[in-house]
């Protein structure tokens, strides 16, 4: 057996499902994952002095999780960030989806698998869920069989996701965990250190849709080939901030081979919390919690006001059934879909 203990207690309940929260604790990670939306409610890591923090963001009931409009800490598909005008083309057929961020799709929809009731079952060193999206749920074609797999492993948080499908569609799974090294309820995350493995990222047209061109980070905002503030630069004049209202954008990994690699580092100079995303996707997509604005009471009565944590989302890139260059997220009847992201927490 590992040396990662799980432990299992009820939640509460959802849809007229039972709802458990899963434990899952090295000597060096307390992580604590519900079935409702895969959620990671809480990431118990040590400072550079030992203490230990709870560095995502998230609620201390069900009910919040829910609705959950920001999506805290939760698998999101079946396809992650934007399809523009809520469409896509695939074999010569259109696919309408739900519109939910405007005119286009966002993170699979009105009731993607953020807000769906998991199947979790204890393997070592962590939990395997599954979930079967019907054809046509949310406007997909295909009956898609999902399996995403959490471990712990001394300090490292591994997330494997797998599915199969009996007819042609597209898939995007990501994890949208909310993160602050410094803890969930310590302020902002603009004193943080991040450095990102790509040299372009893709700017968005108004409406957060990629414009297909593969931009240059040099002499921009947006270059973090080399570890600095994240608000060093949040407040520049530039068009591609002002979109996003700051940071929600994706960044193209420098490597583009399938394999476990380094995509980015994330570190809190105060507490001494540094976080290493290790995937073997294409892109990331780095969002600063720009649309937070206090109104959601997370844990402990935490209010998380605007940039109180980030994102680091493994991803294929936004709109790429709509746009050929991108590299492709079609997967073909019969044919299997994997993907692997590790969060391996560190101190400095």
């Amino acid at each position: 057996m590992g040396s990662t203990s799980v432990k299992k207690i009820r939640f509460g309940s959802a849809y007229a499902s039972a709802i458990s929260l899963y434990t899952l604790q090295s000597e060096t990670l307390t992580i604590k994952i519900i079935e409702y939306g895969g959620i990671i409610v809480s990431v118990e890591a040590p400072d550079r002095q030992g203490r230990f923090e709870d560095v995502v963001l998230g609620f201390d009931r069900l009910d919040p999780y829910i609705s959950n409009p920001a999506y805290f800490g939760a698998i999101i598909g079946r396809y992650a960030n934007r399809i523009a005008d809520a469409r896509f083309a695939l074999h010569g057929r259109e696919y309408r989806l739900a519109r939910n961020d405007g005119k286009n799709s966002l993170h699979g929809g009105l009731r993607g698998f953020d807000k769906r009731c998991w199947t979790a079952q204890e393997i070592e060193d962590g939990i395997r869920l599954t979930y079967t999206s019907a054809d046509q749920e949310e406007g997909y074609p295909g009956n898609l069989e999902v399996q995403v797999t959490y471990t712990v492993a001394s300090n490292e948080l591994g997330i494997s996701y797998s599915a199969r499908t009996d007819r042609d569609t597209v898939v995007n799974l990501t994890n949208h965990a909310y993160f602050n090294l410094a803890g969930h309820a310590s302020g902002d995350i603009l004193g943080h250190e991040l450095q990102l493995e790509s040299d372009f990222f893709t700017p968005c047209d108004k409406d957060q849709i990629p414009t297909a061109v593969l931009q240059s980070v040099e002499g921009t905002a947006f270059d973090f080939r080399q570890q600095r503030l994240v608000g060093e630069r949040i407040m520049d004049r530039n068009e591609q901030l002002r979109i996003g209202q700051g940071y929600d954008h994706n960044w193209v990994l420098r490597s583009q081979a399938s394999e476990l690699r380094l995509a980015a580092r994330l570190r809190d100079p105060k507490s001494g919390r540094a976080l290493e995303v290790l995937t073997t996707e294409p892109g990331i997509q780095f969002y600063s919690g720009n649309l937070l604005d206090g109104t959601l009471v997370g844990k402990h009565g935490a209010r998380y006001r605007k940039h109180a944590a980030l994102c680091l989302e493994t991803q294929h890139f936004p709109n790429s059934p709509n746009t050929p260059q991108f590299p492709s997220t079609e997967l073909k009847a019969g044919e299997q879909f994997a993907s692997e992201t590790v969060y391996r927490f560190l101190t400095t």
